[in-house]
């Protein structure tokens, strides 16, 4: 059995902006502290986007602070928050190694599952910025093993959330384009995405769509119909316990847990054999 743990949208930020530092900080140590004692212990974890807050170096320089006591290796892809260079700068090389076109893209082959993490990154917006090249690296990626189960991995989801004013245009040229690069790309077992800091699943290309809930606070669940030119005051973010999924692939069959982070009390204790009643 092998395990990987995704964390997103970590939002990790500087002491010029000391709430939002130290509840991210503190919500992130929690999570990464969850992880460490689960057993058995996870292979790795990949870190899906929105690394830090506004993509400052300064910012990129305390998140790799903070992760620096993990005993796992952690592979990274980046968000809409993030700037490319300056990550590079702090994060390049084997855990986040670019694609010819220079963008945040790459395979990771582990025994038994293999990972693909993909760009979607657009500076300056958003949205998602997935380009047809990058649609076509993906394809090609697939496509050079299509007999070993694979977890795609990007900070956008291409499904709706029903949380308006965070969802996608379901029409837009890039979903189409991601769907043509997973249809019929058997081996793939289930896309992991972050941005919308909320657990929810769908199907695109007939492959299974699994976003995480943030290590920092959540997106609050209203599916009422929104204004988006005019605020009407509802509550857009909530202090949820911070999240994570765990992905465990065993023999090819590949299950997503959404898993919360905390000191949780025990409530029962394995102390008698499993029956069959």
């Amino acid at each position: 059995m092998l395990t990987i743990a995704q964390i997103t949208d970590l939002h990790v930020t500087t002491g010029q902006d000391p709430l939002n530092q130290l509840r991210n900080e503190q919500r992130l140590r929690q999570v990464l502290r969850t992880i460490h004692e689960l057993r058995p212990r996870p292979t790795a974890i990949i870190a899906s986007g929105d690394l830090v807050d506004h993509g400052d170096p300064a910012e990129y320089a305390e998140l790799k602070r903070i992760l620096g006591d993990s005993q796992i290796p952690i592979y990274y892809a980046v968000g809409n928050h993030d700037r490319r260079q300056p990550f590079l700068d702090a994060f390049g090389g084997e855990y986040a190694p670019t694609d010819a076109n220079g963008f945040v893209q790459y395979a990771v082959d582990f025994d038994g599952l293999r990972m693909v993490v993909c760009d979607t990154l657009e500076e300056g917006r958003d949205r998602s910025g997935f380009t047809p090249e990058r649609a076509a690296w993906l394809a090609q990626t697939l496509d050079a093993q299509p007999d070993t189960p694979t977890i795609v991995v990007m900070h956008h989801p291409p499904i709706l959330s029903g949380v308006k004013w965070m969802d996608p245009d379901p029409n837009a040229p890039w979903i189409g384009q991601l769907a043509d690069a997973l249809r019929g790309r058997e081996q793939v077992r289930v896309v992991l995405c972050g941005h919308v800091h909320r657990a929810f699943h769908g199907l695109l290309a007939g492959q299974v769509v699994a976003t995480a809930p943030a290590t920092s606070i959540q997106v609050t669940l209203n599916l009422s119909p929104v204004d988006m030119e005019r605020p009407d005051g509802r509550e857009i973010l909530v202090a949820e316990p911070p999240g994570f999924v765990l992905v465990v692939a065993d023999e090819g069959r590949v299950t997503t847990h959404v898993c919360v982070a905390g000191e949780l009390e025990p409530a029962v204790a394995y102390t008698r054999p499993f029956g069959f009643d």
